[in-house]
């Protein structure tokens, strides 16, 4: 997937990636990477690997863009966690900070069984496990089903 950051922008909050390994190969630009505490740099032409469970967050601190490849590995089924992630985008289903909706992803992800799951650093894994069990239950009793439907296709 090819992601672009602009000039001082960075991912919302520092999370992990619970079963995947997240690879940036760097195309453009100077990408700055908070890796529990330690701080990376990577430059064009290299390419930075966050191991699945590692709390980070990244930042373009320059000027340019910034533009990698981003790969996760093993893929598992981080395609159908994308499209309703793109979905909530692209309808405009965000707070004022820019974050998605989280009740709604929370939702998706649970109705998806997902296994490409990324998680906010500060909450612990049975607290989210906890929040997608209510928010799925929310979601179901709110009619939700039809968003998941329109995003991934699948009934």
């Amino acid at each position: 997937m090819e992601w672009t950051v602009h000039s001082g922008g960075y991912v919302p909050f520092e999370h992990i990636h619970v079963n995947q390994d997240e690879i940036f190969h760097i195309q453009r630009g100077e990408m700055r990477v908070k890796l529990q505490g330690t701080t990376q740099f990577g430059r064009a032409g290299e390419t930075l690997t966050v191991r699945r469970g590692t709390p980070h967050i990244a930042f373009n601190d320059k000027d340019q863009p910034l533009v990698c490849i981003v790969d996760y590995k093993p893929g598992l089924d981080h395609y159908k966690t994308m499209q309703c992630f793109a979905g909530l985008t692209i309808d405009c289903d965000y707070d004022r900070r820019g974050l998605i909706n989280v009740s709604k992803i929370m939702y998706m992800l649970k109705r998806a069984h997902a296994q490409s799951l990324t998680r906010p650093a500060f909450a612990p894994a049975w607290l989210f496990q906890l929040g997608m069990g209510v928010f799925f239950a929310t979601g179901s009793a709110l009619g939700w089903e039809s968003l998941y439907q329109k995003y991934t296709g699948q009934s």
